[in-house]
């Protein structure tokens, strides 16, 4: 198999970055998510704390300027730093699981990309986010919406396409229907038949 970048966008709750890990593992590739952010922090001596932050936060519009193609945003740069980095292992060759960093539009011009989108029913995702942060339904449901609206204004931000629509990725699977372990198997179908 030649090189292969799987990118996965996700709505929050629906185990979206537990289906990209089980991806890299059964394709015994790299994955780059939170990952990400301590590989940068090597590479610029930031700290990952701060890097953390302003991770996938659009930019401050009042207290933002940019010159001649130079921002002063935190936000900005860090976001840049991260398509940099997921254009330079690309260019490179290399093999890899993306999640988010708006990859699907940043990676679009490599063959090799393969685009996922992982969303859920609202119940389900809710279930899910109870259990895994142990919260009660409602605020469970109050982080579902918190963090997707998050996502979509920095994707929006970043992109001329708008987060979540369909015509961005190869495709958009509820992971609600079969379960997690099932949908990867779809996944993989899909991914190795696209390799060919």
């Amino acid at each position: 198999m030649g090189q292969i970048i799987i990118s996965v966008g996700r709505e929050f709750g629906s185990g979206g970055r537990v289906i990209a890990e089980a991806l890299a593992k059964r394709f015994d590739l790299p994955i780059y998510d939170r990952h990400l952010i301590l590989e940068i922090a090597e590479k610029t001596g930031l700290a990952p704390e701060l890097i953390e932050k302003y991770n996938e936060n659009p930019k401050h519009r009042l207290i933002s300027r940019n010159v001649r193609g130079y921002s002063n945003s935190i936000e900005d740069n860090i976001a840049e730093m991260q398509f940099k980095f997921i254009e330079d292992k690309a260019a490179s060759g290399e093999s890899f699981v993306v999640v988010g960093r708006c990859s699907e539009s940043k990676l679009r011009k490599y063959d090799c990309l393969v685009s996922l989108f992982v969303l859920g029913d609202m119940s389900e995702k809710i279930k899910r986010v109870m259990e895994v942060y142990d919260l009660s339904e409602e605020k469970a449901e109050e982080l579902i919406s918190k963090k997707d609206k998050k996502r979509k204004r920095y994707h929006n931000y970043h992109c001329t396409a708008h987060w979540g629509d369909s015509r961005l990725y190869d495709l958009c699977i509820n992971s609600s229907r079969l379960g997690i372990d099932r949908t990867v198997d779809i996944l993989e179908e899909y991914i190795r038949a696209r390799a060919k």
